[in-house]
């Protein structure tokens, strides 16, 4: 089971995702980014890649597609906030995106 992340710790884990375009919301208890890709194909192709990740890891995102543009939002609703299990999904994600 996972645990909310403290402020500090949420602070020190975001760091570098923040960096990466990564944006924590208003009440802190989520993560978002928009990912844009050449086209519906790739967009598509890559929510396939991550989707077998966030099954094997059982932490599901909110996403939603249009064209070649990806919405992600990343929260973990059994602990009411951010776990570690957002920022890993948000760092494979990235990885994935190239």
């Amino acid at each position: 089971m996972s645990e909310r992340l403290s402020e500090e710790t949420r602070d020190t884990l975001l760091a570098p995702l923040l960096k990466n375009r990564w944006k924590i919301t208003d009440d802190k208890a989520a993560i978002h980014k928009t990912f844009v890709f050449a086209n519906f194909v790739e967009a598509f192709g890559w929510m396939t890649r991550v989707a077998i990740w966030a099954e094997k890891w059982d932490h599901h995102p909110e996403w939603s597609n249009v064209y070649k543009t990806v919405e992600v939002t990343l929260t973990t609703h059994d602990v009411g906030g951010l776990s570690t299990l957002d920022a890993k999904l948000a760092r494979k994600m990235d990885n994935l995106a190239g």
